[in-house]
Formats: C-alpha cells, structure tokens, sequence
C-alpha cells in the first residue's frame, strides 16, 4: 500500500470515527432526554399522589366534623326526649293523683249524700235541716275544689311556660353550636382552596422548567422528536389530570350541597317537630281544660239532679232500668214501626188507634196478644204495636212476653239474657228490677213504655199463669206503674190452655192470623174456647198475599 493509500484510509477511518462519535452523542443524548423525562414524570406523580392524599385527609377530616356534629345533634335530640318523657310522666302522676283525689272526694260525697238521705227517711222534720246543710257544705266544697283546680291548673300553665322557655334556650345554643360547626368547615375549606392554590403555583414553575427544558432540548433533531412526543404525553396526562381534578372538584361541590341540603332539611324537620309538640301540648291542655269544666259541670248537674231527688224522689217507672236498640237489628226482626220505612207500618198506627178508642170506651187497660196456631206472627203484631204505642206521648205502655213455653220477645228486640219471667210473677224477683224500659234511640220511639222479657221456659207455665200470686204481681206493677195499656204476648191459643188460664187477668183478646195458614174453622175454634164473656178486640191478617199497601202512602 502507497502513501496515498495510506492517507485515505486514514482520512476514511477518521471520518468513520467521528461519525460514531455523533452517534454515541446522540444516543447519550437521548437516554439523558429519556431520563429526565422519565425522573420527571415520577415527579409529577409523586405531586399527584400527595394532593390525592391530602384531598382524602380533608375529606376524612370533614367527614369526621358531620359525624362529630351528627353525634351531637343526636345526644341532644334524645336528651330533650327524656327531659319530655320525664315531663309526660310527671303530668301522667299529677293526673292520677287528682283523679285518685277527686274520686276519692267524690266517693266521700256520695257517702255523705246516701247518709244523708237515710236520715231523711227517718225524720222528715229533721231531714229538710239537714238536707239545707248538706247542700251548703257540698257548695262549699265545689267552690274549695274549683279554686284547688284553678291553683292547679295555673302551676301547669306556669310549668308549660318554664318548659317552652327552657327548650327555646336549648334551641338557641344548638344553633349557636351549629353555626360554629359551620364557621369552622368555612375555614377548613378555605384552607383547602389556599392549598390548591399553592399547588397549582407549584405546577405553573414546574411547567416553566418544562418549557425551558424543551427549548434546550430542540438543539438536535432526536431530542426534538423525543421532547415532541414526550411533551404530547404529558400534556394528555395533565389534561386527564385537570378533568379528574375538575370532576373531584364536582363532586365535592355535589356533596356540600347534599349535605347543605340536609342539613337544612334536618333543621326543618326538627322545626316543625318542635311546632308539631307545642300544638299538641296546647291541645292537651286545652282538652284537659274542657274536661275539667265538662267534669265540673257534670259534678253541678248531679249536685243538682240529686237535690232535685231529695226534693222530688223519682217514680218507679223513672227508676227503671234501660236498654239499648239497634236500629237495623229491629229491623233484620221486622220490627217496622221503628223506622217506618216500610210503608206497611201505617197498618199498626192505624191498629193502635183503633185500640185506644176501644179500650177508652170500655175502660180497659189489657189487652192479650194470641193466634190461633204458630208461626202467625203474634210476637212479630205485639212488637210492632208496642213501639207504635210509645209514640203517644200521653200513654204509658207495659209489654210482657207470657209466652213461656218458647219465648222470642228478648231477640227480636236484641236483648240478651234478661232473666225469668216466672221469678218475677212468683215474687221472687222486685218488678223494678225485671222490668226495663226503650233505651236511647235514632227513630224517635218515646221513653213512655217498658218491656217485661223472657229467656226461661217454664214447664208449668200455664199452672203459673192462673196462680194468685200472678194476679197479685199485675195488679202490683199496675198500681205502681199506672200504665194506660198492657199488652200480654200469650202462647197460641189451640196448643195449649195458657190463654184461658190467664183469662181472668185481660180484658180483651187481639187474635193474629196468619193468611195462607189459619183457617177458618181454627178461628171459629178459639172463638168457641175463649167463650162469649171474653171480648174480641179484632183480628189481625198478617202474612196477607196481594195486598196494596203502596197505595195508601202520602
């Protein structure tokens, strides 16, 4: 090989030299770009880790201040709710003792009033004395009761106000407490976007040196595209990071206003709680106010209906005993005269005027009630007739079911268990407490009649029909009672001789007929056995086919 040769291959390896030498450069360059970038992309992450992480102790921090606030607000809840309970229970106490208190006084009275009344039966002088005293120690005694009533209830009053006072104040100091709960989230949050602040002033330098980074990293072409690219990542990964900032931020808001909104809500609630309490505290007290004065005015009304017995003792029609009527049961039992809806109740207004002028006429007072056979409707025609009856205010009716071989009076008038008939017509039992009278009622039926029911079959009931001292009981109710008419439901009259054994104890006979059942030989019949001494009032068709008794509505 030649010198010159030589020289170019020299020249030739040198230039191969250093263009490995660029080379080896540029690559070093890249890995020193890929370095740096890559120490600060741990960087970044280390920052985006830390904010995380001071986000979730705010947030930890705020969630432990609601529940600390919710504690409270909790203890403070139950703790009014005791203090009330503490509250109901001593009202509760204060009541039982007062009425234990009045009852017992009440008690006393009535024991005073009874004694009194014993010894008014004793002297009669003595007793119009006494009786003056009596009422004006009772007057004494209301006018000491209403004033301790009075004291009282002012001290209740005085009570309520004391306790409306004192759950204002707890108000007031549970909303100084949650306007400083407030006050101190504020601040926490102010806190927090001061934070933030810092933070994105943190980012901004760190995106500064980024920038000047770049700039120098543009001097060669490979570091250029390295930068280019890892540039473009980081700009992503900051974009998703600000719309990840932007929708925790978002939420956040989201959640204060949720939580702002239940508070509010909560606040709210407890408010019309609060309301909702005091109205039904004023109503319990306005309900005990007008059940005292309703007490008070019924403790006057017996003060002066028992002077008013002492002056005028009651008859023994007035002290009998009452029952109670259901209008429907009266008339699932066709028992129409009571609400006269069915237009066929006219028939017996009519049957008992006729009554009353036929007995006016003959001066009779007892009328008995029979049929030829069963199932005519005997008991169904003296129900009727009875409740017709007691509309007329100047007569006074007396019922008496007679028919103790199978007795029905009690059930269609809804009366359950209401003893024997045959103890009261023996003497065994007073009439004053066998008899009873129509109770309180919806259709207008007078208060002038009284019903003597059966529930005991009797095995001798005709013996006892015709026994003196039957006579002597009826004679009794009548001279006490003085009823203008009694009406005796009897047994049929071809079954059994219930009819004519009583015979001595009626002045006259209704005789019930059943149409489609009875006969005409049936009715010639209890005509023949009753005999032309025993006067017949009338007959009565019921069970009639055909009839048109639409035709005399008005």
């Amino acid at each position: 090989m030649n010198m010159m040769d030589k020289r170019k291959f020299r020249r030739k390896y040198k230039g191969l030299a250093e263009a490995d030498e660029v080379l080896e450069a540029q690559r070093l360059a890249e890995e020193k770009a890929k370095k740096d970038a890559a120490e600060q992309l741990a960087q970044q992450e280390a920052a985006a880790q830390e904010r995380l992480a001071a986000q979730q102790l705010a947030a930890e921090k705020q969630r432990e201040a609601e529940q600390k606030a919710k504690e409270l607000a909790r203890a403070e809840q139950e703790k009014r709710a005791q203090e009330q309970a503490l509250a109901d229970q001593e009202a509760k106490r204060v009541a039982q003792e007062q009425r234990i208190a009045e009852d017992k006084a009440r008690a006393e009275r009535e024991a005073k009033l009874k004694a009194e009344q014993e010894r008014l039966a004793r002297e009669q002088a003595e007793a119009e004395k006494l009786r003056l005293a009596q009422e004006a120690r009772l007057a004494e005694e209301q006018a000491k009761e209403k004033n301790r009533i009075e004291r009282e209830r002012r001290a209740a009053e005085e009570k309520a106000e004391q306790d409306r006072r004192t759950a204002e104040r707890k108000k007031a100091e549970l909303e100084a407490k949650r306007q400083a709960q407030i006050e101190e989230q504020r601040q926490a949050e102010e806190a927090a976007a001061a934070a933030r602040l810092a933070e994105e002033k943190r980012l901004a330098e760190k995106r500064a040196a980024d920038r000047a980074l770049k700039e120098a990293a543009r001097r060669a072409e490979a570091e250029k595209r390295a930068q280019a690219r890892e540039a473009a990542r980081i700009a992503e990964q900051e974009r998703l990071e600000q719309e990840r900032r932007e929708a925790e931020q978002e939420a956040q808001r989201r959640a204060e206003d949720q939580r702002r909104e239940a508070e509010l809500k909560a606040q709210k609630d407890a408010e019309e709680r609060a309301q909702a309490k005091r109205l039904a505290e004023e109503k319990r007290l306005a309900e005990a106010r007008a059940e005292e004065a309703l007490r008070l005015e019924q403790e006057k009304a017996e003060a002066a209906r028992q002077a008013e017995l002492l002056a005028n003792p009651p008859t023994l029609w007035q002290r009998l005993g009452e029952f109670p009527v259901n209008a429907a049961h009266l008339a699932r039992h066709r028992i129409i005269t009571a609400e006269r809806e069915d237009p066929a109740y006219t028939a017996f207004d009519v049957l008992r005027t006729r009554l009353l002028q036929a007995l006016s006429e003959n001066g009779w007072s007892r009328v008995a009630i029979t049929s030829p056979t069963k199932d005519c409707g005997k008991t169904f025609t003296a129900a009727n007739l009875a409740i017709s009856l007691s509309r007329q205010e100047n007569c006074r009716t007396l019922l008496l079911d007679c028919d103790m071989r199978r007795p029905s009076l009690h059930r269609a008038m809804g009366v359950t268990d209401p003893g024997a008939m045959g103890d009261m017509l023996r003497g065994k039992v007073d009439p004053a407490q066998h008899l009873v009278r129509l109770g309180d009622n919806g259709f207008n039926a007078g208060r002038n009649i009284a019903f003597g029911f059966n529930s005991i079959v009797e095995p001798y009931a005709s013996e006892l029909l015709q026994d003196p001292r039957t006579g002597q009981t009826l004679d009794r109710i009548e001279e006490a009672l003085e009823p203008d008419v009694m009406l005796f439901d009897l047994p049929p009259a071809l079954y059994y001789d219930d009819v004519i054994a009583f015979r001595p104890m009626f002045d006259g006979v209704l005789l019930v007929v059943g149409g489609g059942t009875t006969t005409e030989k049936e009715i010639k019949e209890v005509e023949r056995r009753l005999g032309e001494s025993t006067p017949l009032l009338g007959m009565v068709l019921n069970k009639a086919e055909q009839t048109e008794i639409n035709r005399y509505q008005y």
